[in-house]
């Protein structure tokens, strides 16, 4: 098997999106992957992260560009979560991708990136492969940036697609308004 085929491999498991570091991990040099970048198998979306142009795009193929151009740790928070599940009715002019350390690469302007420290580890999870907050801690993100009604019809849109549970309602609404 050649090293197109291996990184077809990854990009197929990660929504079309493959990093240098994933690919070395598989045993694929890095200079291997810019030559096939290079030759047009790949497209290159920023330093370390490329699409397999073999790969069919997807509605998470950008989500996942975007959580890896911010590099280890990055994952998707806010109204982004809730727009990557279909909850509620978002269209964020920028991916909001958040990060616990300093990233001082320079990132496309359809992302934005802020340092979110105060995650805890039991507040992230994954979507479809791509690493975000949970749909509680998105909620609980967003209930001062929206008007009280919608934030409402969103928590009750969660409830019954099974994203949160009845738990999840009743501490939230023991918080502080």
């Amino acid at each position: 098997m050649g090293y197109r085929q291996d990184l077809w491999e990854i990009a197929a498991s990660r929504n079309g999106v493959v990093t240098i570091a994933e690919a070395e991990d598989a045993g694929v040099p890095a200079v291997e992957v810019r030559k096939l970048a290079a030759r047009g198998a790949l497209r290159a979306c920023g330093q370390g992260v490329y699409a397999h142009r073999d790969v069919p795009r997807t509605p998470f193929t950008e989500p996942t560009i975007a959580v890896a151009l911010a590099g280890d740790g990055a994952f998707l928070h806010r109204e982004s979560v809730l727009d990557l599940l279909g909850l509620g009715q978002f269209n964020p002019p920028k991916l909001r991708v958040g990060t616990r350390r300093r990233v001082r690469r320079t990132l496309p302007e359809w992302m934005e990136l802020e340092n979110r420290s105060g995650v805890l580890d039991e507040e992230l999870t994954h979507y479809e492969g791509i690493p975000a907050t949970t749909v509680q801690r998105a909620l609980e993100d967003m209930r001062e940036r929206m008007p009280p009604d919608r934030w409402e019809a969103l928590v009750n849109e969660a409830l019954r697609r099974d994203l949160i549970g009845e738990n999840d309602v009743a501490a939230r609404k023991a918080m502080p308004e």
